[in-house]
């Protein structure tokens, strides 16, 4: 059985003067392993457990939580998880006890030869992303806000500025290596979308030529 995603509500974010308003994207990856991704806040319960079972399925029959940061808005309901494993930036868990994992050193957690949750620091210094290999989308990643959004391609301003980063060089080195190895991506704050050949190739080269001063994203 090969492995769908299904965004169950797209994430958004806008500023104003004063304040911004936002919530992440939480996704579903349906298959051999039931995985929720990133948990929106507190206030989202209801609409998890409805958008759940649209698709048959409750919070009990969750194998895995994945937060891709510790963020408020992306933690805000995993306790409704409470038969899944726990993957919160690099913190691994289930009830009191936690799992040594070595995402500092870029090592990928395996959940099984289609889904890896690979270290992508850069937003914060423990962001993870969900790679997933699937029956009919090719692969896609769930990068929480390594991207911020679709728009952030072409005003990096946005990723790095306006939803802030820790580490800007690390984040740019990462959103490359995505980029440059997926076919779609479910970005923090908005909807999933394609990656092209066009922006493929530039982040190829990037990768290619690390030392210049040319930054695609």
């Amino acid at each position: 059985m090969g492995y769908q995603v299904h965004v169950l509500f797209d994430g958004y974010s806008s500023m104003n003067d004063s304040e911004m308003k936002a919530n992440c994207s939480c996704t579903l990856i349906k298959g051999n392993k039931n995985i929720i991704v990133d948990t929106m806040t507190p206030w989202d319960r209801d609409r998890i457990i409805e958008g759940l079972s649209r698709h048959n399925l409750s919070p009990d029959k969750i194998d895995y939580l994945v937060c891709t940061h510790c963020h408020s808005d992306h933690v805000g309901n995993n306790n409704l998880f409470l038969n899944a494993k726990h993957i919160v930036g690099f913190s691994i868990s289930s009830k009191d006890t936690y799992f040594i994992h070595p995402f500092e050193t870029g090592e990928p957690y395996v959940i099984d030869d289609d889904i890896k949750v690979i270290p992508t620091p850069g937003h914060t210094l423990a962001d993870v992303t969900v790679v997933v290999k699937t029956k009919d989308q090719g692969t896609v990643a769930i990068t929480g806000d390594l991207f911020e959004k679709e728009e952030d391609i072409d005003n990096p301003h946005l990723w790095s500025h306006v939803a802030g980063s820790d580490d800007p060089e690390i984040q740019r080195q990462n959103r490359n290596r995505i980029l440059s190895s997926v076919d779609w991506i479910v970005p923090g704050h908005g909807p999933m979308f394609k990656v092209t050949e066009k922006m493929k190739e530039r982040s190829k080269d990037v990768l290619h030529h690390s030392d210049c001063n040319f930054h695609y994203i």
